[in-house]
């Protein structure tokens, strides 16, 4: 079975949000839409490789460039699950390797580069929806969301949807930001979220982001 960051750290107390048992009651408040370019104005990572073809540490229904001295391992979410023998341990792990219509596949770790926190990425099954659809059913099954903004995104050939919130941690008793982009594709859609620990580690890792936004494509 794959290590999974994701969970480990959860269930071991150490998790950078709060209880996320009960994601089902989510609040958003959706600002106004906006159009950003991928070429916009935020700092773009140094590319320290690429995920996402076959045979990657993550193969994806996209790829892109991860930031330099990221990590990536793949996330077997049947099997993360499946194999926990304590009946709760399970549930919980259920909780939080499904956020919404999609389902966790991929994180990259940033420590590896100095920060603490992860670029995730999740996937979906085929459907009508479009991202903006997948990424709002992303932000509302998320407990403690709000003041969801959300814009579009230019990569390519691909046109996707991007939201910034905020998450208040019941955890650490702390509220800051985060970002998530969705794009839809054949095989599905694709969620990719940026927490962190804090809003000043969130924001010093969007480069990072602003990288897999700009190099994403479908396959």
């Amino acid at each position: 079975m794959a290590h999974v960051a994701l969970l480990a750290g959860v269930l071991a107390g150490c998790a950078e949000g709060a209880d996320e048992e009960d994601k089902a009651s989510a609040k958003t408040s959706t600002g106004a839409s906006a159009t950003a370019a991928a070429g916009g104005t935020r700092a773009v990572a140094p590319s320290g490789g690429r995920i996402g073809a076959e045979g990657s540490a993550c193969e994806l229904p996209v790829s892109f460039d991860i930031a330099q001295g990221w990590k990536a391992e793949a996330v077997d979410a049947e099997a993360a699950s499946g194999d926990l023998d304590d009946e709760v341990a399970a549930e919980v792990a259920d909780a939080l390797l499904h956020q919404g219509p999609v389902t966790a596949a991929c994180e990259v770790d940033a420590k590896p580069a100095g920060y603490f926190g992860y670029l995730r990425v999740w996937t979906g099954e085929p459907g009508e929806d479009s991202a903006r659809t997948v990424l709002e059913g992303f932000v509302a099954a998320e407990k403690q969301a709000s003041k969801a903004t959300y814009s579009t995104f230019r990569t390519g050939d691909l046109v996707g949807a991007e939201v910034e919130y905020l998450y208040t941690s019941e955890l650490l008793d702390e509220t800051k930001k985060e970002h998530a982009l969705a794009v839809t594709t054949p095989e599905g859609p694709v969620v990719l979220h940026l927490g962190g620990m804090d809003t000043e580690e969130h924001e010093a890792m969007l480069p990072a982001l602003e990288l897999a936004e700009r190099t994403l494509r479908v396959g």
